[in-house]
C-alpha cells in the first residue's frame, strides 16, 4: 500500500517519523521490500521487514498476515481498514473514508460491499484505538459502522514542507490550464467538471489537465468517453506522472479544479495550497472541514455552478491571490510532525493499557 495514493503518501511520510521517535523500539514491517527500499525504511537499526505480497482484501492475504505477523508482537497498526482478522493482540487501525458504505453505487460487485462491510465491522470490535483522518470520517464511521468502545480519534493527513518550497521550472504546458489530480474513479466527479468545462471552451483560452490513473474507468464509461473526445486538443490524460512533474503542473496551475463527491481527507487540495495554487473544491464530505476559508467552493452536482466558479477564478486576479495567501495559511496548520506526535500519543496510550 505504500504507493497507493493517499494511503500511500500517508505511509511515507508518518511511518518514518515514528520509527525515528520510537528508537528503542523494534518494528516489524510488512510489505513489498523493494518498494519500502525507496522511501528508507529499510536498513534502520530497530527495523525488520517482512516482504508480504499477497493480494490486498483477498484471503490469501488474510492467510499471510496470520502467518507472518510475529507471535510476540505488542501492538499490530494496520494503515487501512484490511486488518488482520487472526491476530489477537493489540490492535490500532486508520480509517481514511468510508466510502464503500457510504456510497455503494459507485462499489463494482455486492462482493466488494459485503467485504467492506465485514471487514469495517471487525475493525470496530477488534481495534483498541481506530484513528481518523477527519471529523468527517469519524462522523461517517459512526453512522455508518458504529463506534467501538473507544471513540475514534481524529488526527489530520499532513503536508510535507517542500510542497512549500517548490522551485519553477518550465512550464509543462504551453498554455493556461486548470489542473485535476487525483484518481479518476466515478465518485471524484469528472464527468461534471467535464461538462462544466465544455460549457466554457469559447469563454476561457485554457485547458484542462488531469493527471492521474484513468485504467479501467474512462475506458468502460461511454459518457466520459464522448465528453473527452469532445474536446479534442483541450484536455490531457497525463496518466501517472512522478513527484516532480506533478508539482511542476501544480505550480504552473491557474487553478486546481476538485469537484469530488465523496472525501475522507482531500490531499490534492491541501497541497495546491501549499505550493500556492488556488483551489476550487466541491462543498461535500471532508473538504469544507480541510480547506476552510482558503478554497472557492462549488456544487459538485451542478455543473453550471462549477463553471461559473471556474470562470470566476480566472477572470478575478484578486480573487485568485487572496486564495493563495489564505491557502498558504491553510496548509500550514497541517504537517506531518504534528500527525505524528498527535499518532504517537494515542500508540502510548494503547501500549499503557
Amino acid at each position: 500500500m505504500i504507493n497507493a495514493s493517499g494511503i500511500g503518501t500517508y505511509i511515507q511520510n508518518l511511518i518514518p517519523v515514528i520509527i525515528e521517535k520510537f528508537s528503542n523500539i523494534e518494528f516489524v514491517l510488512l510489505g513489498y521490500v523493494e518498494e519500502m527500499r525507496k522511501y528508507s525504511l529499510v536498513g534502520r537499526g530497530n527495523v525488520t521487514t517482512i516482504d508480504l505480497q499477497a493480494p490486498i482484501y483477498s484471503v490469501v492475504e488474510q492467510i499471510a498476515l496470520f502467518n507472518v505477523i510475529p507471535k510476540d508482537t505488542t501492538l499490530f497498526w494496520s494503515p487501512h481498514y484490511n486488518i488482520p482478522l487472526l491476530y489477537r493482540g493489540k490492535l490500532l487501525a486508520t480509517v481514511h473514508d468510508v466510502f464503500h458504505l457510504a456510497m455503494p453505487q459507485f462499489v463494482g460487485g455486492i462482493h466488494k460491499r459485503l467485504y467492506a462491510k465485514g471487514m469495517f465491522t471487525a475493525l470496530r470490535y477488534k481495534a483498541d484505538a481506530v484513528l481518523c483522518v477527519s471529523h468527517f470520517t469519524a462522523a461517517e464511521f459512526g453512522k455508518l459502522v458504529g463506534n467501538n468502545d473507544e471513540e475514534s480519534c481524529v488526527i489530520y493527513n499532513g503536508v510535507g514542507e517542500s510542497w512549500f518550497k517548490i522551485k519553477k521550472n518550465n512550464n509543462p504546458r504551453n498554455r493556461p490550464y486548470l489542473l485535476y489530480v487525483g484518481n479518476v474513479k466515478p465518485h471524484k466527479n469528472l464527468i461534471s467538471l467535464l461538462r462544466a468545462f465544455t460549457s466554457l471552451l469559447s469563454k476561457i483560452p485554457h485547458e484542462i489537465v488531469i493527471v492521474g490513473k484513468k485504467e479501467g474507468f474512462i475506458t468502460g464509461d461511454d459518457k466520459i468517453t464522448d465528453v473527452a473526445d469532445s474536446l479534442n486538443e483541450r484536455v490531457l490524460f497525463t496518466g501517472y506522472v512522478d513527484d516532480e512533474l506533478l508539482r511542476q503542473y501544480f505550480i504552473h496551475a491557474d487553478a486546481l479544479v476538485f469537484p469530488s463527491l465523496y472525501e475522507g481527507f482531500g490531499l490534492p487540495p491541501l497541497e495546491a495550497m501549499a505550493c500556492g495554487c488556488p483551489v476550487i473544491v466541491s462543498n461535500r464530505a471532508s473538504l469544507p472541514e480541510v480547506c476552510g476559508d482558503a478554497a472557492l467552493y462549488c456544487d459538485p452536482f451542478n455543473p453550471e455552478d462549477i463553471a461559473q466558479k471556474i470562470k470566476l477564478i480566472i477572470e478575478d486576479e484578486n480573487l485568485r491571490e487572496t486564495l493563495r495567501q489564505k491557502g498558504l495559511e491553510r496548509a500550514k496548520q497541517f504537517t506531518w510532525e504534528k500527525c505524528a506526535r498527535e499518532t504517537i500519543a494515542v500508540i502510548k496510550k494503547v501500549l499503557s493499557q
